[in-house]
């Protein structure tokens, strides 16, 4: 049997961003769902000073999501973070930017079932979406979270949340949904709402339901003013119930404010998508306080 063997590989892009700001876009795993396509939901399960291990979920074929596990040396001083066979390098250039490597290191017959070339085009992608995620301008995302405390049962308030196919009986801003669940707790839905001015817009979102803590989602098809648009319910139980949590965090399209009407600018959709979503969201936490609250014969 004829061993594989073992190559490295290097990816190189220069970024018109400064090294620390590069390098903390790969670091900060909480907010790889904005910035990369196939990342529906990142965290860090164990961390110190100058390592972690991270867990990631990623869109696959068709309806699926697959999940892996990674250490990682983290080298803030080098501008330097290795996990496992892949190690990014972070050099400064003489105009403030940056100059990317990535070095990939592993057996040449090893890859998915694209082979090679696909491999190759995915770490490409990467890279030129770190490179968009780095020079993107702080005023094009916002992000925010709302609380609201129910005095009930953790599991109940979850009910409501996790079970969106039936949020257009019971929520306005809803007006259709077609949601499956092929693999318990992993979720692709088609949602309906009505838009400013009349209307309406389907976007697309996958979920990835941890019980009874969090349930997290991505819009695979965001609203045309968003490039990307993920987010989070969160329940945290507390001795007199559950506090719970949406989070939004959008990338706003300075090419299509034009949704907004005539001389909208990227401040005035700041300020709509803070009001709009807050306000949607709140609404689906209260129903879900309602609910427990009513399960636990709170008045």
């Amino acid at each position: 049997m004829t061993q594989a063997t073992a190559h490295r590989a290097e990816y190189r892009i220069t970024v018109q961003a400064p090294p620390e700001t590069v390098f903390d876009r790969v670091a900060d795993v909480r907010f790889w769902p904005q910035w990369f396509g196939p990342v529906v939901h990142a965290d860090r399960a164990a961390r110190s000073a100058d390592r972690d291990e991270i867990q990631v979920w990623e869109l696959g074929a068709g309806e699926t999501v697959t999940t892996w596990r990674a250490a990682r040396t983290l080298d803030a001083a080098a501008l330097r973070i290795t996990a496992g066979a892949e190690e990014w390098v972070f050099g400064a250039r003489p105009d403030g930017g940056t100059d990317v490597s990535l070095h990939v290191t592993g057996p040449a017959a090893d890859g998915p079932a694209d082979g090679p070339a696909g491999r190759e085009a995915r770490l490409r992608d990467r890279l030129a979406e770190l490179k968009a995620a780095a020079e993107l301008p702080d005023e094009l995302t916002i992000d925010f979270r709302d609380p609201v405390f129910a005095g009930g049962d953790v599991r109940d308030a979850w009910k409501v949340l996790y079970e969106a196919d039936k949020w257009p009986e019971k929520l306005e801003h809803v007006i259709s949904l077609d949601m499956t669940e092929n693999v318990p707790n992993i979720q692709f839905f088609d949602m309906v709402t009505p838009v400013k001015g009349g209307g309406s817009v389907t976007t697309r979102s996958v979920r990835v339901c941890l019980p009874h803590e969090l349930i997290v989602y991505k819009q695979i098809t965001p609203p045309p003013l968003m490039s990307a648009h993920t987010g989070h319910w969160r329940f945290t139980p507390t001795p007199e119930g559950v506090v719970l949590e949406s989070r939004h965090t959008c990338t706003i399209r300075p090419d299509r404010l034009d949704v907004l009407g005539p001389g909208t600018t990227v401040a005035d959709a700041r300020r709509f998508l803070r009001r709009h979503l807050s306000a949607n969201s709140t609404t689906n936490l209260r129903l879900a306080k309602q609910y427990a609250e009513e399960q636990a014969g709170v008045s």
